[in-house]
C-alpha cells in the first residue's frame, strides 16, 4: 500500500480501509451505548423495592408524555432512584474518560486519575471536614450548609492536583516522570493524613469517613446531579478534542511536536479536565476506584488504541460499570447498602481479567 503526497490523488486502496475503520468505530460506540442503556434499565428496576419491566416502561412513558401517575413505582423511581441513576451515569462517564486521558498522557496502561492526586486530595479534605471541621472551620456549615463536605472535597482535590502539577515542572515544561513520582509521594502523604484522622476520630466520625472513602451514590439529590452532570459533560466534551493530539503523543512527544501538536498545551488541558471531572465526581460520591483504570482497557482490547473511539466508549463503559455495581450494592444486602467502591472492584477486576485472557494476543 503506497503512501500519498500532499496534493496527490488518493490511493484507492485506502478508501475501503477508511470506511471499515469508520464502521468499526461506530459499532463499538453503539455497543457501548447499548451496554450503558441496559445497565441503566436493570438498575432502575432493582433495589429494595423492585419495579418490573412493564411497570418501569409505564413510568418512563408517563415521564415522556408528562402525565404523572402517582403510583408507588412512579414515586420511588422519580424521587429516589432516578437522581441516583443519573449521578451514577455522570460519575461513570467522568471516571472512564478521565482514565483514558491519563493513560494516553502517561502512555502507560497502568495510569489512573488518582496519579494526579485529585482523589487523595479530595479524601484528605473530606476527612478534615468530617473529623475536625467543627473545630477548625465552624463558620463553613453556616455558610455552605449541606454543600460543606462537597465544596471542601472538590477544593482539596483541585489544590493537590495543582501542587503535583507545579512539582512536575522542569525546564519550562511538564515532566511526566516527575509528575508520577510527585503523585506517588503526595498520595502517600495524604494517606498518612487520613490515617491520623482515623485515629483521632470518634466512632461516628470514623464510620462516616470510611463510608465516604469507599464511595456511594446514596447521597444523590437533584442539585448534586445538576452540578456533577454539568461539570462532567463540559469536561468530556472538551476532552474529545484531545483525541487526535493523544494519538500523536502515543508516538512520542518529539514526534507529536513534529506533527504540529502543542504537547504542553495538551498536557495542561488533559490534567485540568481530569481534575474537574474526577473532583466533581469524588466530591459528591466519595472515592469510586478501578473505573478509570478498567474501562479504557476493556475498550482498547475490543476497539484498538484510537482515542477517537476509546474516549467516548470508555465513558459509556464506565457508566455501565458504575450502574451495575450500584444495582448490586442496593440489593445484595437489602435493606442495608454495600459501599460502591467494594462492588466496582469485585465486579470490574474479574471481568477485566477474563477479557485480558481472551484478548491477550491483541494487546
Amino acid at each position: 500500500m503506497s503512501a500519498t503526497l500532499p496534493g496527490a490523488p488518493v490511493d484507492p486502496t485506502w478508501i475501503p480501509l477508511a470506511a471499515q475503520l469508520r464502521r468499526s468505530r461506530r459499532l463499538v460506540l453503539i455497543g457501548a451505548g447499548l451496554l450503558a442503556l441496559l445497565c441503566f434499565m436493570l438498575a432502575a428496576g432493582t433495589g429494595a423495592y423492585a419495579i418490573s419491566p412493564g411497570q418501569l416502561l409505564r413510568v418512563l412513558w408517563s415521564l415522556v408524555t408528562g402525565t404523572a401517575d402517582p403510583t408507588p413505582e412512579y414515586l420511588v423511581f422519580v424521587n429516589i432512584r432516578l437522581p441516583r441513576l443519573l449521578l451514577g451515569l455522570a460519575a461513570g462517564i467522568g471516571l472512564g474518560m478521565s482514565g483514558t486521558l491519563m493513560q494516553g498522557l502517561f502512555r502507560n496502561p497502568l495510569a489512573d486519575p488518582g496519579l494526579i492526586g485529585v482523589s487523595s486530595g479530595a479524601a484528605l479534605a473530606a476527612g478534615l471536614t468530617i473529623v475536625m471541621g467543627a473545630t477548625l472551620l465552624p463558620m463553613l456549615p453556616r455558610t455552605l450548609g449541606s454543600w460543606t463536605l462537597v465544596s471542601m472535597a472538590f477544593a482539596g482535590g483541585f489544590a493537590v492536583t495543582l501542587l503535583i502539577y507545579g512539582l512536575s515542572q522542569s525546564e519550562g515544561g511538564t515532566r511526566m516522570a516527575l509528575m508520577l513520582l510527585a503523585g506517588i509521594a503526595v498520595n502517600a502523604l495524604a494517606g498518612a493524613g487520613l490515617g491520623f484522622l482515623s485515629v483521632i476520630a470518634t466512632d461516628e466520625q470514623l464510620r462516616s469517613l470510611q463510608f465516604w472513602l469507599l464511595g456511594s451514590l446514596g447521597g444523590a439529590r437533584w442539585s448534586a446531579v445538576a452540578l456533577v452532570g454539568t461539570v462532567v459533560m463540559l469536561a468530556c466534551a472538551a476532552a474529545l478534542a484531545l483525541a487526535a493530539p493523544l494519538n500523536a503523543i502515543a508516538l512520542g512527544e518529539s514526534q507529536a511536536t513534529l506533527l504540529g501538536v502543542r504537547v504542553e498545551r495538551t498536557k495542561r488541558l488533559a490534567i485540568l479536565l481530569t481534575a474537574l471531572a474526577v473532583g466533581a465526581v469524588t466530591a459528591t460520591t466519595g472515592i469510586i476506584g478501578f473505573i478509570g483504570l478498567i474501562a479504557p482497557h476493556w475498550v482498547r482490547m475490543v476497539a484498538g488504541p484510537d482515542h477517537r473511539t476509546v474516549l467516548p466508549a470508555s465513558g459509556l463503559v464506565g457508566a455501565a460499570l458504575v450502574l451495575a455495581s450500584d444495582a448490586v450494592a442496593r440489593t445484595v444486602m437489602a435493606p442495608a447498602e454495600l459501599p460502591l467502591g467494594v462492588l466496582t472492584a469485585a465486579i470490574g477486576v474479574p471481568m477485566f481479567l477474563l477479557m485480558l485472557r481472551h484478548f491477550r494476543g491483541r494487546i
